[in-house]
């Protein structure tokens, strides 16, 4: 059942939002060559000490270890932070972060740039986020998330990249991850349809090759089956009468 959201709730979840924008905004400038995937999650277990009340969502879920998904290269979400993963010139690093703030949940994604990258992974990125906004611009009362999917798929495949299939999208509220499941990809008119008062996470993830993922032996890391590059976007919006609220613009 889709959870229903009152006008206090996505108030208090655009508040988490904000924060969770302005902590991928701060790590533009963190993430280079030669930091660690952990020294970005060390970064934001900092960044959240400033805001009272707001913690890091993804810790401890499921028994998922880390504060933050760091994902490099191939690897399409969940990498697990670590001291020994260091970050080189050239590579695509993908950051997952959620909040949890008064019992309510956000949930935002970003691909950076580090370094010098090829022209296939700075087009692979601009594609990417460019389909994010293709399915947000599908999010009103009574589409559905084959409308989004859709939007994204085309978006994505008229560029040659492919999207991932293994993982999709979710609700999203006093749950980390709800109904409905919001895939990126599918045909219009397919799927549940969207209800006004409620959030969904949309979040392509995108491949410069084969869609096909695996997922490692630490149980969480999934990359892409052919090792091609990855990237990976995502936002909270809420389904209004006025359109689609970003709340974690």
């Amino acid at each position: 059942m889709i959870e229903n959201l009152t006008q206090e709730d996505l108030l208090c979840m655009r508040k988490a939002g904000k924060v969770a924008a302005l902590a991928l905004k701060s790590l533009r400038k963190f993430i280079k060559p030669g930091i660690s995937t952990k020294d970005i999650e060390v970064f934001f277990e900092n960044f959240l000490e400033s805001y009272p009340g707001m913690v890091a969502a993804f810790k401890g879920y499921k028994g998922y270890p880390a504060a933050l998904c760091v994902s490099v290269n191939e690897e399409v979400i969940h990498g697990i932070p670590s001291l020994f993963k260091v970050i080189g010139d050239g590579d695509l690093v993908s950051v997952d972060l959620g909040i949890k703030y008064k019992g309510l949940f956000v949930d935002t994604a970003h691909t950076y740039i580090a370094g010098r990258v090829s022209a296939v992974a700075k087009k692979l990125v601009s594609v990417s986020l460019k389909s994010l906004f293709c399915g947000i611009k599908r999010v009103r009362i009574g589409a559905t998330v084959g409308d989004i999917g859709s939007a994204i798929q085309t978006h994505v495949e008229n560029h040659g990249f492919s999207v991932v299939r293994k993982f999709v999208g979710h609700g999203i509220g006093r749950g980390l991850h709800c109904v409905p499941e919001v895939p990126n990809f599918g045909r219009p008119g397919d799927g549940m349809p969207l209800f006004e008062n409620t959030a969904i996470a949309i979040e392509p993830m995108v491949t410069a090759g084969h869609y096909d993922v695996d997922v490692l032996s630490d149980g969480w890391t999934a990359k892409t089956k052919d090792n091609s590059l990855s990237a990976h976007f995502e936002h909270t919006v809420a389904i209004t009468r006025k359109g689609p609220w970003i709340l974690t613009a």
